[in-house]
């Protein structure tokens, strides 16, 4: 296995922060924002007026966007704005 280098880095973070944008607009939102802990390859995205939809709704609406998810991250776990 080679090594990431800087711009592999780069670019991971440029489709994070894609997939985030795409996550706020699906959800009418004005502010969202995104934490990725590297130790369990996991994306935390806040998004403001998730805690005005139910988990099904919120499910309804993040889940054709990250069927098509092309990242290799072991959960995305959606959470309100604060």
């Amino acid at each position: 296995m080679s090594e990431l280098n800087e711009s592999d880095y780069e670019a991971f973070y440029e489709d994070l922060k894609i997939l985030v944008d795409t996550l706020q607009k699906v959800f009418n939102s004005e502010q969202s924002r995104y934490y990725f802990n590297d130790e369990s390859n996991t994306l935390y995205v806040e998004i403001e007026g998730l805690d005005e939809l139910s988990d099904e709704e919120i499910e309804e609406v993040a889940n054709p966007v990250l069927e098509e998810l092309d990242l290799d991250l072991d959960e995305v776990i959606l959470l309100p704005y604060r």
